[in-house]
């Protein structure tokens, strides 16, 4: 791969002095225009799709705003540290649609900020400013940073969250001090607070500076501070969420550690889990045209021939001139090791609901898309000559072929359940725009069209103006994709299915479907909804049950197709009844 051509270091102070002239005019500029383009994607989304999820999420941020919780018993658990970003919606408004808008611009917020992030690690991988801060607002426009951000998942913000990690982290390692180590730990204990992919992130941190304190190339000083910010922070997020789950899951919640647990106790278990992590692999390749898997290759073979360029120690500790790519090198670690965890251990919890997500999914790995992606550009644009190219055509080959090897193990594992089982378009935004198929996975054509794309990157890359022609080669397929992604008009008048129960206590009978009785969480705002089995509770101004005969004494109020809505007439709180 040419020596180590990903671990440079950064640009000299003259260049730094002249970019500090424009570069703060252009994040503030940049940011607003990933800002703005997210509100237009994201313009009338006003209610939850993604449920139980958002609605967890949503129900939980209310809670906290001091507004009425719920009850997902039997749900899987939503941890709360995303739902603390949530909270502000709820202390503005009480209007259900109206906060989940205030959630979709929190969400488009720290999404735009993906950007400078991105445009600074392009930096610590030897890049120009001008160049790193465009190839850094496209990456931040590619499909892992923009599907999700204007919803209310914790994947609308991750990815973000991981970009500044892995900087804190470097800088950490680089410069052996101790302010970018307890950022590191902040956000370790924060993404342990958000999310379960957040444990592998907060083990990873731990591990990596265990390690280098270790072997003497960390003072322990600054590594214990980072550990020490870590733990406090996770700690606190722990207790946050015991809170959480004892007030919003009093019946318990979904087991998935148990799950995983057998999964990876049996042979067919592990099998299960290293064939559905090479699903979310292959989708992670597919997803961003093949940048990831030709980054994964740059860098960790940048990572293995740099092994020995790390130098002699100065007073027990490593070099100045070795410490950048020390630290690259524990990025490479890192960022590996966050990858494999995540695919693992969320394949290994993920129960089989008879959807073809369960065997070929893409949302959990996102969070990581864009490091990988930044490698990779790193990689191309750094071909400067002739001599370059012969390790970039390697390194494509290579990509290829990891490329294929993952979603063909996927495919055989899966066999044809990726035909049998619910094809559900949400799960596949980008293999859908791949393939232009929205009612089935067509893996061959996602990974010709993806590879395809690659190609033409690398090749824009190996000829004169490589940046620029890379920059377009990256802009036009993500551009594409944005317009793919941009909603149609709404129609004039679309179907209410849920009920509309006036004010006061509102109960639902347990066997009205749960996506009624969830979604129905997040209308239902000033009360949580009481669960009940047989007769409704008389301390219920409405009740929803399942189409039937009148409870005895309660008045008809509206009716769907699955569900019929009740009034108290005994209830002295007035109210409007549903359509």
């Amino acid at each position: 791969m040419g020596h180590t051509a990903l671990l440079t270091p950064p640009a000299t102070a003259a260049p730094v002095r002249r970019a500090a002239r424009w570069l703060p005019w252009t994040v503030v500029l940049g940011v607003t225009a990933q800002f703005l383009l997210r509100l237009w994607l994201f313009r009338y989304h006003s209610a939850p799709v993604a449920n139980p999820d958002e609605t967890g999420y949503l129900v939980a941020a209310r809670l906290l705003a001091g507004g009425a919780g719920g009850d997902l018993t039997g749900s899987t658990f939503y941890r709360g540290g995303y739902a603390l970003l949530l909270v502000p919606a709820f202390w503005v408004t009480d209007d259900p649609e109206t906060a989940y808008r205030i959630v979709s611009v929190i969400g488009s917020l720290v999404s735009a900020f993906a950007f400078p992030l991105a445009s600074a690690l392009l930096v610590r991988l030897g890049m120009g400013a001008r160049v790193a801060c465009a190839l850094g607002f496209a990456v931040a426009l590619s499909p892992p940073a923009l599907v999700f951000s204007g919803f209310a998942l914790v994947d609308a913000v991750l990815p973000t969250l991981v970009l500044g990690w892995l900087l804190a982290l470097y800088e950490h390692v680089r410069r052996g001090a101790a302010g970018p180590g307890m950022t590191a730990g902040a956000l370790a204990g924060l993404a342990l607070a958000t999310h379960l992919r957040g444990t592998v992130i907060f083990a990873a941190l731990l591990l990596a500076v265990a390690a280098l304190t270790l072997l003497r190339r960390l003072p322990w000083r600054p590594a214990l501070a980072a550990a020490g910010v870590a733990a406090t922070t996770g700690g606190a997020g722990t207790l946050l969420n015991t809170w959480l789950a004892g007030s919003l899951y009093p019946g318990g919640s979904k087991d998935l550690s148990g799950l995983a647990v057998t999964r990876m106790t049996t042979a067919d278990g592990q099998l299960r889990a290293l064939a559905g992590a090479a699903g979310q692999l292959w989708y992670l390749f597919a997803s961003t045209w093949g940048l990831a898997a030709l980054g994964m290759v740059a860098l960790l073979s940048a990572a293995w021939r740099a092994r020995r360029v790390i130098g002699p120690r100065e007073g027990g500790h490593p070099a100045t001139s070795a410490r950048a790519s020390l630290a690259l090198l524990t990025l490479a670690a890192v960022l590996l090791v966050v990858t494999a965890g995540i695919a693992y251990t969320s394949s290994a919890a993920l129960p089989d609901e008879h959807r073809v997500g369960n065997y070929v999914y893409g949302r959990y790995l996102a969070c990581v898309a864009l490091p990988w992606m930044l490698a990779a550009l790193a990689f191309l644009a750094r071909a400067r000559s002739r001599q370059h190219v012969a390790p970039r055509v390697k390194a494509l080959a290579a990509a290829m072929g990891l490329t294929v090897l993952t979603g063909a193990l996927a495919a055989w594992h899966a066999g044809d359940r990726l035909t049998r089982y619910a094809f559900i378009p949400f799960d596949f935004p980008e293999i859908i725009f791949l393939t232009r198929t929205g009612d089935r996975l067509d893996m061959v054509t996602a990974t010709a069209v993806a590879l395809a794309l690659l190609a033409a990157m690398t090749a824009a890359a190996v000829r004169r103006g490589r940046a620029w022609l890379l920059l377009a080669a990256l802009a036009l397929p993500n551009a594409a994709f944005a317009a793919h992604l941009a909603p149609a008009t709404p129609q004039a008048a679309a179907h209410d299915w849920l009920p509309n129960p006036p004010h006061g206590p509102v109960a639902i009978d347990n066997q009205v479907s749960w996506s009624i009785r969830v979604a129905l969480m997040h209308r239902v705002w000033w009360t949580p909804l009481t669960r009940f089995t047989g007769a409704p509770p008389r301390t219920a101004c409405s009740a929803v049950l399942t189409r039937g005969p009148a409870p005895a004494g309660w008045q008809a109020a509206g009716q769907g197709r699955d569900w019929a809505l009740w009034t108290n007439p005994a209830c002295a709180q007035p109210g409007k009844a549903s359509r």
